[in-house]
């Protein structure tokens, strides 16, 4: 299989996931499913809903489904989401598929209900029928920004959004003070129109410089963290007002991470040249936030869709990681959906399963590589417009391949 179909396979295998596991009578989708054969999963997470609505412009486009079905399963979708029990618009992480009823006792999440919002509004400019967009807008303009930032006013001069809220135990310690996936989420809330935060929230949170071999980085740790804003937003070619270009960072937090794999190859059979890849995922003794450097957390395992996802930033060595792992590892790995989630071949470990927001960030990144579909989708969105403009954004030319991630 060339890498021009192999891309194409893998972006209708994602989009496969997201059409068939989707519950028939709600539209939420399943956090994650069975590689090989049907499984009983019965937990949606709402953000793989989210990615659900975001992969249909693309579905569309490619024809492999049609506008009017996609439109309806957009509409269920959302509606089914506008009925759910929330807390000032915020809605919890995992529910059932069928019930929406809230489950492992999870917290009502900022960022997840933020990559539903995204989803949403996608789907609404990709697809655009006033029902989605009336739909959307209502989604995202009950988000009480101004809530999730002060901890429902208890602290009015806190300047970076909280994780989440339980009924139980209230707001959660856990707050996006640093850098990591949440960018998007500080622009949605920036950009709102009904409960926007200060400008000066963006300034709030630290981002930590490291270096590791010949690459500055930002913070370091799970590929996931510099890339989900990216898969939704395109910041090539873009500052803040701080001097800060952050396709640079992720572009060298992915290139980092490579040059890690590649030194400890001696030491785990996975890690290659070629066959690189740590994220958040499955692994042999169960889920685990791998990645490096910075935060270092390893044991060998990789997840295809990681090094697949950087390939906006750096596809030479994405589509060699690609090529390697479908040609060495597909008889153990390639199913209905694709690769499976991770793997693991010291340990002759194979995951079976695979999870929907993993497939999203892929499905969306290989349409921004081959069409910007998204990107330009977004770009349209005003409350991403003003969001951008509240945290400085501005136009620079520059060689992004040799630029520093600062300029001041």
């Amino acid at each position: 299989m060339d890498t021009k179909l192999l891309l194409e396979q893998l972006t209708r295998r994602a989009f496969d996931y997201f059409w068939h596991e989707a519950h028939p009578d709600t539209g939420f989708v399943k956090d994650r499913a069975h590689n090989h054969e049907p499984d009983e999963f019965v937990v949606s997470s709402i953000a793989a809903s989210g990615f659900a609505l975001a992969v249909l412009p693309i579905a569309v486009r490619r024809g492999w489904v049609e506008k009017a079905q996609a439109v309806k399963r957009a509409e269920q979708t959302l509606e089914s989401h506008l009925q759910l029990s929330h807390q000032r618009g915020w809605l919890y992480h995992f529910i059932h598929w069928e019930t929406g009823e809230r489950q492992w006792n999870c917290e009502v999440s900022s960022i997840d209900t933020g990559l539903l919002v995204m989803g949403a509004l996608i789907a609404a400019e990709g697809l655009d029928t006033p029902a989605l967009r009336k739909q959307a807008q209502s989604l995202y303009e009950r988000v009480d920004f101004t809530w999730m930032l002060t901890d429902g006013g208890a602290r009015p001069a806190e300047k970076t959004l909280s994780m989440g809220w339980k009924p139980e135990t209230g707001f959660l310690a856990s707050r996006w003070d640093h850098y990591s996936e949440h960018m998007f989420l500080y622009l949605l809330a920036m950009g709102s129109p009904t409960y926007p935060i200060p400008s000066e929230c963006w300034e709030a949170w630290q981002r930590p410089l490291l270096r590791y071999q010949h690459h500055a980085i930002l913070f370091g740790g799970p590929l996931f963290l510099h890339q989900m804003s990216h898969v939704f937003i395109d910041f090539r070619g873009k500052r803040d007002r701080l001097g800060y270009n952050y396709w640079i960072a992720s572009r060298n937090a992915t290139l980092a991470q490579r040059a890690f794999c590649i030194e400890m190859a001696c030491r785990y059979k996975t890690y290659s040249e070629d066959v690189w890849g740590l994220t958040a995922s499955d692994g042999p003794d169960g889920y685990r936030a791998y990645g490096a450097p910075g935060d270092i957390e390893h044991d060998g395992t990789v997840a295809p869709t990681a090094a697949i996802t950087s390939l906006i930033f750096t596809p030479e060595e994405s589509l060699k990681a690609l090529r390697a792992i479908y040609e060495r590892y597909h008889p153990k790995l390639w199913g209905r959906y694709g690769f499976g989630n991770a793997f693991n071949v010291e340990r002759d470990w194979w995951d079976r399963e695979v999870i929907g927001i993993d497939l999203g960030m892929m499905a969306l990144a290989i349409g921004n590589y081959e069409t910007r579909l998204i990107w330009e989708l977004s770009a349209r969105f005003p409350a991403i417009q003003r969001g951008l403009k509240a945290a400085g954004f501005r136009a620079v030319s520059e060689d992004e391949r040799r630029a520093p991630i600062r300029r001041v």
